[in-house]
């Protein structure tokens, strides 16, 4: 329920994750290395291709020999990468690739200059039991205008929530504008796009659950781990199905339990309440009005669309 970069992981094989200075471009030896091609680098085993094009701080944390050996030992040759997401967001860009067998993937993080300051080898799990299974209650987005899917998609490398089967098929909406979330102070909420946004009814209902008066983390980055789901509320949608929509902003809700709602209906604005690192919308439906109980189900969406990790979306 957090937007934070989940770099960390059960599982993980290799991880750096650090800033470079504003010196540190791309290698003159590997003048035509392009982000898009990291995929098929790794597969080929071209470990030097890729380690030059990491940054001087990376190096020093992981030798290339330790490098080299650790890839070779995770992706073996006949690994097929293909690249899944793909976004840029404050600075950073964000690539992922699964193998072909969905239960390998990779992780990498670049700065401006498209230089490797994280990267990311990690074994993956489905649960094609439930992957397959969706809400009988047709969704729309929550939210109006243009939003960015932050966490969404069938594995921990598009959505760190599907590791937890009460939230597995999640999603955390935010509004990037050109590349950013937010513009001046970093450490304000009314700095982020999303905040103040409105939230709507993704779909109709009975409200069974509204919880108010939490403040939203000032400053922005601390956050709220004993009220995780911060200021929500819970809908229930008919066929043990119920919506859950987190993180408002304080004193916004504009609904009360017991009420009747339809899709598109105002709920309240978007906030930065809970365990959120910053102002966005949580969005998940559960087989249990329960926040943490029961079982998350993937979610229909209006039109059949799919929503995954890196997508621009709107209604």
């Amino acid at each position: 329920m957090t937007v934070k970069k989940a770099m960390a992981a059960a599982g993980m094989l290799l991880i750096a994750l650090v800033g470079c200075s504003e010196e540190e471009t791309m290698t003159e030896e590997n003048p035509s290395f392009e982000r898009a091609e990291l995929g098929n680098h790794l597969e080929d085993g071209h470990y030097q291709t890729v380690y030059d094009e990491t940054s001087g701080e990376f190096q020093n944390q992981v030798p290339f020999k330790d490098f080299e050996k650790l890839g070779k030992e995770f992706l073996p040759s006949d690994t097929n990468l293909t690249r899944q997401s793909s976004f840029s967001l404050n600075g950073q860009d964000r690539d992922t690739w699964i193998s072909g067998s969905g239960d390998k993937g990779v992780l990498a993080v670049f700065d401006e200059t498209e230089t490797i300051v994280g990267l990311q080898l990690l074994p993956l799990e489905s649960h094609p039991e439930t992957d397959e299974s969706y809400t009988d209650t047709s969704f729309q987005l929550p939210f109006n205008g243009e939003w960015l899917v932050y966490w969404g998609g069938t594995n921990v490398l598009l959505n760190y929530h599907y590791e937890h089967e009460s939230q597995r098929y999640a999603y955390d909406f935010l509004v990037s504008e050109n590349g950013q979330s937010f513009s001046g102070d970093a450490t304000k909420n009314e700095s982020f796009s999303a905040f103040g946004k409105e939230v709507i009814a993704p779909a109709g209902g009975t409200v069974v659950k509204v919880v108010d008066g939490i403040q939203d983390n000032t400053p922005v980055g601390a956050m709220n781990a004993d009220e995780p789901a911060g200021n929500y509320v819970v809908i229930d949608h008919g066929n043990e199905e119920y919506g859950f929509l987190a993180h408002f902003q304080e004193g916004t809700i504009q609904v009360e339990e017991g009420m009747e709602v339809e899709k598109g209906d105002l709920l309240g604005s978007a906030g930065n309440s809970g365990n959120s690192s910053e102002p966005h919308i949580h969005f998940h439906v559960s087989d249990t009005p329960e926040l943490m109980d029961g079982r998350s189900i993937r979610v229909k969406w209006d039109g059949d669309q799919t929503y995954t990790q890196g997508q621009m979306v709107s209604n």
